[in-house]
């Protein structure tokens, strides 16, 4: 199932079982998958598949206190979106040439006053699956072979203007195994970086691209490209022992089945923890090479297995990082720093400011939701899966 933008017509919509609309604001896309784009060899090196959760390292760990979203948070979102929708879409032109003439989206040091310093990193965060072989369509949770997430920083003291992001070659893609994002402090399992340093001409070949092997005993397979099911915006914060990504889902408008079954929400929080690559990895999550720290990384592990996720280990392939669900949204993930001047912005303002910035600069990009994600990552929506909200 795919999304329309705001301001686009779209087709009445069949109500569940409550009577509630199924996939409001979104549209079947009827269109065939194109074909591959390119063919490997079944002996080409692949990334090891990890399906097995791990137990939990103590150092990251917060003190398990779960609290509630804070009031109101949905409706504010929604007060905003429906703000943004009046506006209706900009003329795709019109964005091109603001976009010229301004740069890209990202404006560094347009940020006034001061972002707070427990903000280690923050960007552009999307989500994406990938089908199992031979699957291009997924139809449930168990058709999907993996999930992914891109994030593409921007410089701490930028804010998001109209257009789309230049391409800076400083994407990283990251996989997880376990196909959903965890949703509680139950829940966790690693992921590990893919690719650093990415171009999105790097992104468009070897990730959103179908393509095809061979194999001995079943021939030619059917490996399916990659399909969007989220964009939004993202902080990597400190809390003390504790690292922790927070997001904002700016694209779809309303999460739908697929974005719910995977774990995604509107404002979502993980505790990110890295894994010292000096000890054995844990059963069945051990990759065929471990990331090629420099020594002042390796020396910061001081001997323990786990510790609190920074920015620089993510610019390293093969990394590998726990993901703990954190079932109070983004609420512990942006707490401001002990001894911040009240006066001082807060993390969450931040956030929400970015998430603002974003939402109109989606607006204003042409065409549907998978039109501006892919015009985003400077690629063509119409050589790839629709941003998909339904099984």
């Amino acid at each position: 199932m795919t999304t329309t933008r705001s301001g686009a017509k779209t087709e009445p919509v069949s109500k569940n079982e409550s009577g509630e609309g199924v996939g409001s604001k979104h549209q079947l896309d009827t269109k065939t998958t194109p074909p591959p784009k390119r063919t490997k060899k079944d002996d080409s090196k692949k990334q090891q598949n990890i399906e097995d959760t791990i137990p939990s390292p103590t150092e990251a760990y917060g003190d398990g206190k779960n609290q509630p979203p804070a009031k109101g948070e949905n409706k504010d979102k929604k007060d905003k979106r429906d703000q943004h929708g009046k506006k209706g879409r900009k003329n795709g032109a019109e964005t091109q040439e603001k976009t010229r003439q301004n740069g890209s989206a990202e404006q560094k040091g347009a940020r006034e006053g001061v972002v707070p310093s427990n903000i280690l990193e923050k960007g552009i965060i999307y989500f994406f699956i990938r089908g199992r072989v031979g699957i291009d369509e997924p139809s449930s949770v168990d058709d999907i072979r993996r999930s992914y997430i891109i994030l593409r920083p921007i410089a701490k003291d930028a804010k998001l203007a109209e257009g789309t992001l230049d391409d800076a070659g400083n994407s990283r893609l990251i996989a997880i195994p376990k196909k959903v994002l965890p949703s509680s402090g139950r829940d966790r399992w690693i992921a590990f970086v893919e690719k650093s340093h990415a171009s999105f001409k790097t992104l468009k070949e070897e990730f959103l691209s179908a393509s095809e092997y061979t194999t001995k005993t079943a021939g030619v397979r059917h490996n399916p490209a990659a399909t969007p099911v989220a964009e939004g915006i993202y902080v990597i914060t400190s809390t003390g022992r504790e690292s922790h990504l927070a997001y904002m889902i700016t694209l779809p408008e309303e999460l739908g089945e697929v974005q719910r079954e995977i774990g995604l929400k509107d404002k979502g929080s993980f505790i990110i923890s890295t894994r010292n690559p000096k000890y054995e990895a844990p059963k069945g999550v051990a990759l065929p090479k471990a990331p090629d720290y420099p020594k002042e990384i390796l020396d910061e592990f001081r001997g323990l297995r786990w510790v609190a996720t920074q920015p620089k280990h993510l610019d390293f392939p093969n990394t590998q990082f726990l993901l703990i669900g954190e079932s109070s949204g983004i609420q512990k993930a942006t707490e401001p720093q002990k001894g911040q001047e009240e006066d001082q912005e807060k993390p969450r303002e931040e956030l929400e400011k970015l998430e603002d910035e974003d939402t109109h600069r989606m607006e204003g990009l042409q065409g549907d939701d998978s039109a501006a994600v892919f015009a985003d990552l400077h690629a063509r929506a119409q050589d790839y899966p629709k941003l998909q909200t339904t099984f």
